[in-house]
């Protein structure tokens, strides 16, 4: 299992392939969010933020709002390093805190969350490029982190191959 230092240094390095490789297929403007979309996965939204971590410290005075996270989800977790699983529990988590944020925050003008959510919706089915190449990032740092830790598949799922 790589350190944490292990796993920044593989995230910096390893975004930058993504998004020049991801830039051929997608065009050069989904290239570069889908690298930064890698950076941020990989060093704030890492599956070890179920522990008490360096993503989780990069969080600042933030990082209590995963502590809700971290005491429901058990740490390599299909929950918390499943491929795809892990990443859109961690989206649809951080996605809950902002709406609840812009619900508080309406009455100082803030638009409602389903306004938001309808906005996003539109924007996705009009120009899906950037928010694809977001969750590709997002999701090949999850990977990148699985495999430099030695198994890319949660303990549960081996459980089910061997039964």
């Amino acid at each position: 299992m790589a350190s944490g230092e292990d796993h920044d240094k593989a995230t910096c390095f390893w975004s930058l392939p993504f998004g020049f490789g991801l830039s051929f297929v997608m065009g050069l403007a989904s290239g570069l969010i889908g690298g930064l979309a890698f950076v941020v996965g990989g060093l704030w939204l890492s599956p070890d933020l179920d522990t008490y971590s360096k993503p989780l410290k990069r969080w600042g005075l933030l990082q209590g709002l995963w502590w809700p996270y971290r005491k429901l989800i058990p740490h390599r977790s299909l929950f918390s390093h499943g491929p795809l699983i892990g990443t859109g529990l961690r989206l649809a988590y951080l996605m809950s805190w902002t709406g609840l944020l812009l619900m508080l925050l309406q009455p100082l003008g803030c638009p409602a969350p389903l306004s938001l959510a309808k906005a996003l919706n539109e924007q996705l089915r009009l120009n899906p490029q950037p928010i694809l190449a977001v969750l590709l990032g997002l999701e090949a740092s999850v990977w990148l982190h699985l495999i430099l830790d030695g198994d890319p598949l949660p303990a549960e799922w081996h459980r089910w191959r061997h039964r």
